[in-house]
């Protein structure tokens, strides 16, 4: 499995449900905004986030390369199983082609250590000749 780091600091922001955000937060290498009964959680640039509005971060977004079969069992498991002995917490989310990892931005350099020791593929940078990049 390969793992790309991206150099950007994230924020996770918390708002109240239904509530839209105010601000440009559709930018980055990854951005997210859902919703729940209770919530709306946007995950945004850090340096995007107004001052006042909830938040944790910041997090160094990682990104396995994909695209990704719907059907590909333990890619989860196999990413976050090596970082529990450390008590490395972090954020998954996936998108139609990839999953994506938040991890804390002072455990990455760690965080990439223990993958590469579990034998993952770890990089610092976005694969070059990917549609989009």
């Amino acid at each position: 499995m390969h793992l790309m780091t991206h150099p950007e600091s994230l924020a996770i922001a918390r708002l109240e449900p239904g509530e839209d955000p105010t601000w440009e937060w559709a930018a980055g290498p990854f951005a997210s905004l859902t919703r729940s009964p209770l919530e709306t959680s946007i995950v945004c640039l850090a340096d995007r986030v107004p001052a006042g509005v909830l938040t944790e971060g910041p997090f160094r977004a990682v990104e396995v390369a994909g695209p990704l079969a719907f059907d590909a069992v333990g890619v989860m498991a196999g990413i976050l199983t090596p970082l529990v002995p450390a008590g490395i917490s972090v954020l998954a989310l996936s998108t139609y082609d990839t999953d994506w990892i938040l991890v804390p931005e002072g455990e990455i350099d760690t965080a990439g250590e223990i993958w590469r020791k579990a034998g993952l593929i770890v990089t610092t940078t976005v694969l070059t000749g990917r549609s989009g990049s």
